[in-house]
């Protein structure tokens, strides 16, 4: 039981769950999301949607063929979604966000929204043919012609690029972790540190200023969120 669940009282912080109810409570699979920035999918349909109520009905669901994270079918209970991640069960649609608590929470979009895939840039490798192989945080990549930047966004929809959002002063982004978690609002500045000091980012909530990892911002839009990132 040790391998496919963890005890409840040692689950990451940002899981929305219930820790006195039972003591195991399943464990995502190994991927490109780590295991506090993402939630199983069996656990997403059975404790925190409640379209299930037991291990074997979730089995059944999936093997319907009727659950989708970012429009790809799920088979394994185990399989994390991660944040922005689109999570389709039948004919409903979530993306997960992380609120100002630090929670990763499914938030209901609809099926418009639900096309639109943001994926930011890690790092790049060159290729030959003056090709460049795009590599994004949720462990996918592109071969592309274009020139993307890290800290970049791509948006895409039914699999093909549709925007590109630049890191860059002027932008919106979403914060992914550290103290202003969940906080969404414009770059100010970014503060380019060398050496082993991390970049920071000075960004605009209202009227207020906050300040975090240039890491943990995530570009969403231009002027205004391209997505639903609150309940």
């Amino acid at each position: 039981m040790g391998k496919a669940h963890i005890k409840r009282l040692a689950a990451p912080k940002s899981w929305p769950i219930n820790r006195k109810t039972n003591v195991w409570v399943l464990k995502s699979s190994p991927g490109s999301h780590t295991l506090g920035t993402s939630l199983p999918i069996g656990l997403i349909i059975k404790e925190i949607l409640g379209y299930v109520k037991t291990t074997k009905e979730t089995k059944y669901v999936l093997n319907q063929k009727k659950i989708f994270v970012n429009g790809k079918l799920v088979k394994n209970q185990k399989l994390p979604a991660g944040i922005l991640d689109v999570v389709t069960i039948g004919e409903d649609n979530y993306r997960i966000i992380i609120n100002q608590k630090g929670k990763l929470i499914p938030v209901k979009i609809n099926g418009a929204e639900s096309k639109l895939i943001l994926k930011q840039v890690e790092n790049k490798k060159s290729l030959k043919g003056k090709k460049t192989q795009i590599n994004f945080t949720d462990g996918t990549n592109l071969l592309s012609e274009e020139k993307y930047a890290t800290g970049d966004t791509i948006v895409f929809s039914n699999e093909k690029i549709k925007e590109h959002l630049i890191l860059e002063k002027g932008s919106m982004v979403y914060v992914l972790a550290g103290k202003q978690v969940g906080k969404i609002g414009i770059i100010k500045e970014i503060q380019e540190k060398k050496g082993l000091q991390p970049s920071r980012v000075t960004f605009t909530q209202g009227k207020e200023d906050y300040e975090t990892s240039k890491e943990y911002v995530f570009v969403v839009g231009k002027t205004k969120p391209l997505v639903t990132l609150e309940k």
